[in-house]
């Protein structure tokens, strides 16, 4: 070996923090670093599997073997390889190794103790193993394994990395990519769904459940739960724990949990804080599977220490934990009330999520009082352990759950709750009321709370945002009561002509298409209601109009198929019985319709409407459209198919990502503003070129200017230097060589400089756009795509995606944009082609999945015409990229 190569295999650094991680069957497990103290552990591991399991490790049989390894991995010269162990209650279970072959290569093992197999610590080993190899350069493991052992084939071939394999004499030689490939990230997470759902099913469907805290006396949060538990049609078991008491509200008391012949599923907590983790404790001995601590007071000095305590004692013991300051838990579908609620909605398909209390109380509230049913509530309170996350994972299989719905204030993992909840979306609705927005806007760094990227990571997950509780239940309604709208247009059915065209104005300000009826549909409608006041979209059929007459229109409305929604909107008065139009409306309804009907009435003929089958009832048209048009953008989002672009690393990505690394290293890491000259380096890959030539000095400037036709702009090419403008370095409208020359002399002195280098750029007049990166520090970079037009309508000033972006991401923020219309040629102006633009937009995503060094970068202003786009000015600034916790590999939340 020569001197560079021993080098390059020089000792390095691999360690990792200690990492919970969620094993297959909902029990937790421990992954971290070898240790020098792990010897003993890691010997009695190889002494305790099996001859066989020997075998299709080290090939042999021999026992001998596993311990000269193990004197290996001990051993003072091993210093090249890296190791991970698994901990399944303190007990090592599982090891992983890699010893590398070359600077970016290394060889892995692996071995799992017998009675673990078929838990996931293979595969979360793997993926340990592999970010830890990423983070040293390694890009390439290969691992040599018998035909035979299927287990670990296996491992491999579901891990999702990009791999090869070659068989040779009954061996198998298998090369996997280390890269977090779309493929990879995928299969991550199913698997830590489906072991997220299996955690949770002692806190969501509990057959026992124990209620530790209740005083002898009347009163407190104790006796609320268990009086809420006890009135509620819960058959489970049910347990109240009390270390004096024998009886407390007629029932028998056991003095701790771990005197139950049984362990208990779910256990509410409600002691004083200080007591809490001496109950949490008493559940871990008895093999509780979760609890809720209803317990405040984990605020102030020492809190941190306090909820880390709660958090370690129920990692150490696989028992999941809910809180503290929690208001409880509905798990109505099963009967179980226990919360602090007053009143309980009736059961239903939606399942809540809240991270306060109060909130989650007043959408219940909200639900109950507009007729949604709800199957589940979990009130977060301070998300110490269960998250957001973990509970839409395990609801998005569940067949009960129709719909979630989250109040969040902050997010534990933004970009996991990204995937999860785009793959929520994707089958059923998930909608979000997110709270602290001020808070952000003041403390932009507080990683606690919601950034300027909640939009965009709302938007393109598939999470329909909505601003108020009212809001989320209206259009959760809508949504769970009716299918959902094929497009975007309403038909507006009234007896009253001025409630529709108020109706109409709202729509329009949603979006919708609220289209004239055809001439065949306006003569049925005519022809079921002769008095009709008009038939065109809006329809007003008189205040006169019969229940026979309505139920006749209206069919020939939904048999039309010229509306995706059917909104009715009634007034009741004293020409017709308003019962008997109530009922008209829904037996206009065919049997599996599938165009949603509304219908809106206002006043005291609300609560007689409620509860018409196959008819979702509003006491507002503001109510109903907005619920409509949430439920329309949502239907539109779910008929685009899932646009994932690659999120591998390519050629182009290598040299770019290289060259920025490799120009930070000459600086020691130092950021740096790149210079006009450099900007090519990186985005010319990308298709992303600045209009105009460099050129140094007045003389070659006039050249320059020549070359590419008058009249031209000049500006100083020097990063470092600012307020251009405000210091007269920039020029435009300069038509002969005498005015550029005399430009750029100007700037000499300005500057104090024999030459300048500047950018000579031709004139380019069309529309103004701005493309960028903005980093959130939860997310990380989000590309920017901002008008610059003047205000147009209701239009977005600005959009922010998530990358990488797709095709149909991009060509949606263009659309939402107030330069919008302009570009489509409304108002009397050109249209232009949109691709260049949602090319660029593309472009920028890849490049900031690419090189995560590049910190900011502004193309501005971006004008487009209809001779395709140009870049006019560019600031790129590189630097050392900070740590981004992508959720993978797994691990839960610390």
């Amino acid at each position: 070996m020569t001197d560079q190569a021993a080098a390059d295999l020089a000792p390095r650094e691999w360690s990792a923090e200690p990492a919970d991680v969620l094993l297959a069957d909902g029990t937790v497990a421990v992954i971290r670093t070898l240790r020098a103290d792990d010897r003993e552990a890691v010997l009695a591991l190889h002494e305790s599997v099996s001859v066989d399991t020997l075998r299709l490790r080290f090939f042999s049989p021999s026992r001998e073997a596993g311990r000269l390894y193990v004197d290996h991995l001990f051993s003072p010269g091993n210093s090249a390889s890296a190791a991970l162990v698994a901990l399944v209650r303190g007990r090592v279970a599982g090891l992983a190794t890699a010893e590398l072959l070359s600077p970016d290569s290394a060889e892995v093992a692996f071995l799992v103790a017998d009675e673990d197999r078929g838990r996931g610590l293979g595969s979360l080993l793997l993926e340990h193993l592999a970010a830890l190899g990423r983070r040293h350069g390694v890009s390439r493991f290969v691992a040599e394994v018998l035909g035979d052992n299927h287990g670990m084939l296996g491992v491999f071939r579901a891990a999702g990395f990009a791999a090869t394999r070659r068989t040779i004499a009954g061996e198998v030689e298998v090369e996997l990519r280390t890269d977090a490939s779309r493929e990879a990230v995928e299969a991550a997470d199913r698997r830590e769904w489906r072991a997220a759902a299996r955690s949770l099913r002692p806190l969501l469907h509990p057959t026992s459940v124990a209620v530790v805290g209740v005083r002898r006396s009347a009163g407190g949060f104790g006796h609320g739960v268990l009086a809420a538990i006890r009135s509620s049609p819960y058959a489970g078991a049910l347990h109240v724990v009390h270390p004096e008491a024998d009886v407390i509200d007629g029932l028998r008391t056991v003095r701790r949990l771990a005197d139950l012949d049984a362990p208990v599923d779910l256990v509410v907590v409600t002691v004083p804080a200080d007591g809490v983790a001496d109950v949490l404790r008493d559940a871990a001995a008895n093999g509780a599977g979760a609890a809720v601590v209803v317990s405040s007071g984990f605020s102030g000095t020492g809190s941190d220490e306090r909820r880390s305590e709660l958090l370690g004692l129920a990692r150490a013991h696989s028992l999941r934990l809910v809180g503290p300051n929690s208001q409880g838990v509905l798990a109505n579908g099963d009967g179980l009330d226990a919360t602090l609620l007053h009143d309980v909605p009736a059961v239903g398909g939606l399942a809540v999520a809240s991270q306060s209390g109060g909130m989650g109380f007043a959408l219940l509230d909200l639900a109950r009082d507009v007729g949604l049913g709800v199957q589940a509530f979990v009130s977060l309170g301070d998300k110490v352990d269960v998250s957001s996350n973990d509970l839409l994972a395990a609801w998005m299989d569940d067949e009960s759950v129709t719909a979630g719905a989250l109040y969040l204030e902050s997010f534990g993992n933004a970009l996991k709750f990204a995937r999860t909840a785009r793959r929520f979306a994707e089958h059923k609705p998930l909608l979000a009321v997110v709270g602290g927005r001020s808070r952000a806007r003041q403390d932009p760094s507080a990683s606690s709370t919601v950034g300027v990227g909640v939009d965009a990571l709302l938007d393109q997950s598939g999470v329909i945002a909505c601003r108020t509780g009212a809001e989320l239940t209206e259009t959760a309604l809508l949504l769970v009561e009716q299918p959902l709208p094929a497009g975007l247009r309403v038909c507006i059915v009234s007896n009253t002509g001025g409630v529709g065209a108020l109706t109409t104005d709202r729509a329009d300000g949603q979006g919708m298409l609220v289209t004239p009826t055809s001439y065949g549909l306006g003569a049925a409608v005519r022809a079921a209601v002769p008095g009709a006041v008009d038939v065109r979209n809006p329809v007003d059929l008189g205040a006169d109009v019969t229940p026979a007459e309505l139920t006749a229109a209206l069919r020939a409305v939904l048999d039309a198929g010229e509306a995706d929604a059917v909104l009715v909107v009634l007034v009741a008065n004293r020409l017709t019985d308003r019962a008997a139009l109530f009922d008209a409306v829904a037996r206009a309804r065919p049997a599996g319709a599938d165009v949603p009907l509304l219908l809106v009435t206002p006043g005291a003929a609300f609560d007689a409407a409620r509860g018409l089958p196959g008819v979702t009832v509003y006491r507002t048209t503001d109510a109903a459209i907005g619920a409509l048009g949430r439920a329309m953008r949502y239907a539109a989002w779910r008929r685009v198919p899932a646009d994932q672009p690659e999120v591998e690393l390519g050629t182009r990505g290598v040299h770019a990502r290289t060259w920025a690394r490799s120009r930070l290293a000459a600086r020691r890491g130092e950021p740096e503003w790149l210079a006009p000259s450099a900007h090519a380096e990186l985005l010319a890959p990308y298709g992303i070129t600045l209009v105009g030539r460099l050129a140094r000095g007045p003389d070659e400037a006039a050249s320059v200017a020549a070359q590419i036709g008058y009249p031209v702009a000049v500006k100083v090419a020097d990063p470092t230097v600012l307020h251009k403008s405000d210091r007269g370095l920039v020029r435009i409208d300069l038509r002969s060589g005498e005015d550029v020359a005399d430009a750029v002399r100007r700037f000499a002195d300005e500057l104090g400089r024999e030459d300048v280098d500047v950018l000579v750029q031709p004139l380019v007049l069309g529309h103004l756009a701005s493309v960028g990166l903005v980093r959130d520090p939860q997310l990380g970079p989000l590309v920017r795509v901002a008008s610059g037009a003047g205000p147009v309508g209701g239009w977005a000033e600005e959009v922010l995606l998530l990358p990488p972006v797709g095709v149909a991401d991009a060509a949606r923020a263009v659309r939402a944009l107030r330069l919008w219309p302009q570009l489509v040629g409304d108002h009397g102006l050109e249209e232009v082609d949109l691709a260049p633009l949602e090319a660029l937009v593309t472009s920028v995503g890849r490049l900031a999945v690419d090189v995560p060094h590049v910190a900011d970068l502004t193309l501005e202003p971006v004008v487009v015409n209809a001779h395709g786009l140009f870049c006019v000015d560019v600031k790129l600034r590189i630097a050392e990229p900070p740590e981004l916790d992508t959720g993978i590999p797994r691990r839960l939340r610390s």
